[in-house]
């Protein structure tokens, strides 16, 4: 299994995303944000936390216009799976991979610990691993990851059982709690926690490690 893990000005959480990805099995390579292309045979891209071009603008604005940004693009119209986490996720919205936006935190205030999240639902390779409305720990650190969609959009959510975890105490004011969502095709998977920070037990916690596992296994049958 081959994952890419894109590097833009400003991440500081791609190390991190590597060394879970490496840990759960996969092949890695690191991608530049000016690069084109996306490395051959990748099954899943991966896009960090940090704080890609300063957030000018807004967050993950500039980076989903670049180079590199076509070709996850392309990678997920393929059917390839994509995570973005933290700025990631804010970076895949701001691509149009997944819908709504990430706001300013409800207390205007940046957010680091580690919260609850409540598992939505176990039909996806990102929370397969998890059983329905098991409690995760994962931390957070973020100042706009405050979700919010229009009414039809999170009623589509629901519907469609994209949203993947809900905070257990809503630190920033999400809509409906919603800490992570799932593309239509269920291989994109957006969520402002960090799972890479939450793989190793000298780390203060594992509950991060059955999402890699989860599309781990999920690769290794197709």
């Amino acid at each position: 299994m081959k994952a890419a893990v894109i590097t833009f000005p400003g991440s500081n959480c791609d190390r991190d995303l590597a060394v879970a990805f490496e840990a759960a099995g996969a092949e890695v390579t690191r991608v530049w944000h000016k690069d084109a292309a996306l490395p051959e045979g990748v099954d899943i891209v991966g896009i960090p936390g940090g704080f890609s071009f300063g957030d000018y603008l807004r967050c993950g604005a500039i980076a989903a216009r670049s180079p590199i940004a076509s070709a996850v693009i392309n990678h997920a119209e393929r059917g390839g799976y994509v995570l973005g986490v933290c700025n990631g996720f804010q970076v895949l919205v701001e691509t149009g991979l997944l819908p709504g936006v990430l706001m300013r935190n409800a207390g205007l205030k940046f957010i680091c610990k580690p919260v609850a999240l409540e598992v939505a639902t176990t039909d996806s390779a990102f929370t397969s691993g998890y059983q329905k409305g098991q409690h995760a720990v994962i931390p957070v650190a973020h100042h706009d990851g405050n979700y919010q969609a229009d009414a039809e959009t999170l009623a589509m959510l629901d519907a469609e059982d994209r949203v993947a975890f809900r905070y257990v105490d809503n630190p920033n004011g999400s809509q409906n709690a919603i800490a992570g969502i799932l593309s239509a095709n269920r291989r994109v998977l957006g969520m402002m926690p960090h799972p890479e920070r939450a793989v190793s037990a000298e780390h203060g916690g594992t509950d991060g490690q059955a999402l890699f596992a989860g599309v781990m296994g999920a690769l290794a049958l197709t």
